[in-house]
């Protein structure tokens, strides 16, 4: 197993296909690693087989990871005040295996994934040593992986639970539909009050693109107003990459973007994969937000419209479950594996 740059990839034909039949491809990977820098390098691990061949090429990355993420505003001021001395308190140098921004997937064909995770669990340790990295971290893989990555806990790792993502079947003639047949009559009866709320107020129309480059000013707000809500923060998305990623898969992503009067209230950014639209972030006008209810407004919109487009399901990132509660989604594991060198 070699460690391999973003210039070596260039000259790698096996790059090219590498997680093709994932809705985040070779093209994913590239698009984060051009537009979210900071605090990250990123790099490559190409698996060969026993004649140098490539067979699978596994995304990673480095950072110093911040061990105090997610702790109380009190503990966090205190922790501030010991950094202004040794900044580096509390802080690891991390090889995280995976994406930065999304779950983490292996590369390969599916009959090849538990002999390609073998051989990356039998170099890994030695190659974090070569980075000086302390903690090895594969992150957030879903639990279908779970079979391959069995030989990393015999290689000293412990697997521990993520945030899990969510999954809801869509698979009915129309939101309607789905309303009466997998809601209870107290969750259809909420619903239909928010949504009389939201007619009530000036007409709010949407619009599906491949590409807000035109518009970023308008919606980039709204993503950072959702970020900044979070107590829970790890990539901070660009502005560049919410351009880029249209352009560089069109095939792929479909934005909803949601207009009152002319004026950008809602986003989110939607990912294809197969059968199912994975909602992957959204942005929010918090002044309207509440009011309009405008997160269940957006859910509708894009339901109705996968529902239309033949989408049997809603898949959803981590975070904000009780809403997804009501709405019948069921969670969808994701795992961390993780070993200190």
């Amino acid at each position: 197993m070699r460690r391999l740059s973003r210039a070596d990839l260039a000259r790698s034909s096996y790059w090219q296909r590498a997680f093709a039949d994932k809705r985040k491809d070779r093209r994913y990977y590239e698009l984060v690693e051009d537009t979210i820098r900071e605090g990250f390098d990123y790099q490559y691990f190409s698996i060969e087989d026993w004649h140098g061949q490539v067979i699978a090429i596994q995304p990673f990355f480095l950072l110093d990871q911040d061990l105090a993420a997610g702790v109380s505003l009190k503990i966090r001021v205190l922790i501030d005040s010991i950094r202004c001395l040794w900044p580096r308190f509390l802080k690891m140098r991390t090889l995280m295996v995976g994406c930065v921004a999304g779950e983490g997937h292996l590369d390969g064909d599916e009959p090849s994934l538990g002999s390609n995770a073998e051989l990356l669990a039998a170099a890994i340790v030695t190659h974090a040593h070569d980075l000086k990295a302390r903690l090895i971290v594969l992150k957030e893989f879903p639990a279908k992986y779970r079979q391959p990555l069995r030989c990393f806990l015999s290689h000293g790792f412990s697997r521990v639970p993520s945030l899990p993502m969510t999954r809801l079947n869509i698979d009915y003639s129309s939101f309607d539909d789905y309303m009466n047949r997998a809601l209870n009559s107290a969750t259809r009866r909420k619903l239909r009050k928010k949504f009389r709320a939201s007619s009530q107020a000036p007409a709010i129309e949407m619009s599906v693109v491949n590409d807000v480059a035109p518009v970023i000013d308008d919606l980039y707000p709204l993503y950072f107003q959702v970020y900044e809500r979070s107590n829970f923060h790890f990539e901070k998305l660009t502005k560049e990459y919410f351009c880029g990623i249209g352009r560089l898969m069109p095939d792929k992503v479909r934005f909803f973007v949601w207009r009152q009067e002319g004026k950008t209230i809602v986003f989110t950014l939607c990912m294809i994969e197969g059968d199912a639209l994975y909602a992957e972030y959204i942005g929010l006008d918090y002044t309207v937000a509440f009011d309009l209810h405008l997160y269940h407004y957006a859910v509708r919109d894009m339901m109705s419209w996968a529902i239309a487009n033949g989408y049997k399901w809603l898949r959803s990132s981590g975070l904000n479950y009780d809403p997804k509660l009501h709405l019948r989604h069921l969670l969808d594991p994701i795992d961390l594996y993780v070993r200190h060198t």
